[in-house]
């Protein structure tokens, strides 16, 4: 269990997040969304502890993480962007974070034969497509098998059928009492996947809930429009 209790943050005289309180339950799949500027972005970076907020604690199973780094090792991560040495092979990759995460018995093949990447393994990152590199991004992120998974924008630069094995494999993480929590511009993708949608504006929790809750609550048919009627409520507001 994700607790984040009152928290604040600056930069500067911009105060990002506004005293955020959010439980995120045992297991699941969490959705955060918002526009640009809401504070998605801030929020994540805190629970990772790459961000320190100003105020507030945040617990993860029941423990603050602050000054106690080591609960990072419960956490995979998929950065929106990820900027690797371009003039390491994909396999060469794979072993240096192997290394890193002090995991050299973690096994890529699995994750490489779904995403069909054999024959990258030993082609340079930087002669890649976008979306053959989100495929890798993607092996690193789950091969872990870490009890928390952070997906910020997992869906680019994919083709469908990368999207279908991407959302199989969040069904199947979550099949096994996972945390995952991700961030999105895809509706559709999230209301497919998500068992729970948390929608910030201006650095504060403007709604928690299902996205047929929301649906009902805006009186709206579908989930794109439902998300668009808050933001012109908050506008008009």
């Amino acid at each position: 269990m994700i607790e984040i209790s009152n928290i604040y943050k600056k930069f500067g005289k911009n105060e990002v997040l506004k005293g955020i309180d959010l439980t995120i339950g045992d297991n699941g799949v969490f959705a955060v969304l918002g526009p640009n500027g809401s504070g998605k972005t801030t929020l994540i970076k805190s629970i990772l502890g790459m961000v320190i907020p100003n105020d507030g604690n945040i617990k993860i199973d029941g423990e603050s993480i602050y000054k106690n780094w080591e609960y990072r090792r419960k956490i995979d991560y998929l950065p929106q962007i990820a900027n690797f040495p371009m003039n390491l092979a994909v396999g060469e990759l794979f072993n240096m974070i192997k290394d890193l995460r002090g995991r050299t018995d973690a096994d890529v093949t699995p994750f490489v034969q779904r995403f069909g990447l054999e024959p990258y393994l030993d082609k340079k990152l930087g002669n890649l497509s976008g979306g053959t590199k989100q495929k890798v991004n993607l092996v690193l992120t789950f091969v872990f098998d870490s009890p928390i998974i952070i997906l910020d924008e997992p869906t680019t630069g994919l083709d469908p059928a990368a999207l279908i094995i991407l959302k199989e494999m969040i069904e199947e993480e979550k099949a096994k009492g996972k945390i995952i929590l991700l961030t999105s511009h895809i509706m559709n993708f999230v209301e497919e996947i998500s068992d729970e949608i948390v929608f910030l504006l201006e650095g504060k929790v403007y709604f928690k809930g299902t996205a047929e809750a929301l649906k009902e609550q805006t009186q709206e048919p579908d989930f794109e429009h439902a998300i668009a009627n808050l933001l012109t409520t908050k506008i008009n507001a």
